[in-house]
């Protein structure tokens, strides 16, 4: 038997779980019941209803290497800072229509708006959610920008690497309001405090000043706060 089927032994008969395609409309049921038949399929998202599947191989210089960069710097902020969970490509429970996989992740482990469910999945909406994009035309700038400003998803990043460019949006009245850079550079996150970026330097592959500036965040007084209320 495949892995596209089982076998129903209380009416003797295969139960036929077809697989996911790109562009099926499904529920998120039916959407995780396809997903978990598919052993050997990397990456795949529930958007509106809509499945959008991420095809394989990863390229290196246009997603894994811009995504080992981003799970280093948000590690590096992790562990100099109790109370919170890190996810890499998780797969998170919106609503009855959304189940994205984001690239990456940053949640409040008590007191935010997500949880972790009895089967080991996120359910809610995480704190920071990060998304590395070929350009500006990709779905994460689009459709997903709207779900996750929707569920409540409190800041959003999404680095576009053929342009070149990273958009990190803050979730104010219901609506996403782009973060400018201050005077030096940096964006500061507003519900992590300490995490700074500079993002010239990340955009030019500089990682000794990423790290620079986030260890600069990391021995601020608000990062200290922020510990000892967390």
């Amino acid at each position: 038997m495949t892995t596209s089927a089982r076998h129903d032994s209380k009416h003797g008969q295969n139960m036929v779980i077809l697989p996911l395609e790109n562009g099926d409309r499904l529920t998120r049921v039916e959407f995780e019941r396809r997903y978990q038949a598919m052993s050997n399929l990397k990456k795949a998202e529930l958007i509106e209803g809509t499945v959008f599947i991420m095809a394989s191989p990863v390229r290196h210089r246009s997603h894994g290497q811009p995504h080992a960069y981003i799970m280093t710097w948000l590690g590096t902020y992790l562990a100099a800072t109790p109370g919170i969970e890190i996810g890499d490509n998780v797969t998170v429970r919106l609503d009855a229509d959304n189940e994205p996989q984001p690239d990456a992740l940053l949640r409040l482990e008590q007191g935010g708006r997500s949880t972790v469910s009895v089967d080991d999945y996120i359910e809610g909406a995480p704190e920071l959610i990060v998304e590395i994009a070929a350009s500006s035309a990709a779905i994460d700038l689009h459709d997903k920008k709207k779900v996750y400003r929707r569920n409540g998803v409190q800041e959003y990043i999404v680095w576009q690497v053929l342009e070149n460019k990273l958009d990190w949006f803050s979730l104010e009245n219901s609506e996403y309001i782009s973060v400018c850079q201050d005077e030096n550079g940096v964006i500061k996150s507003l519900v992590f405090p300490g995490l700074w970026l500079d993002v010239n330097a990340l955009l030019t592959g500089n990682l000794a000043q990423v790290f620079a500036v986030l260890q600069q965040g990391l021995q601020s007084q608000e990062h200290q706060d922020f510990i000892t209320r967390n």
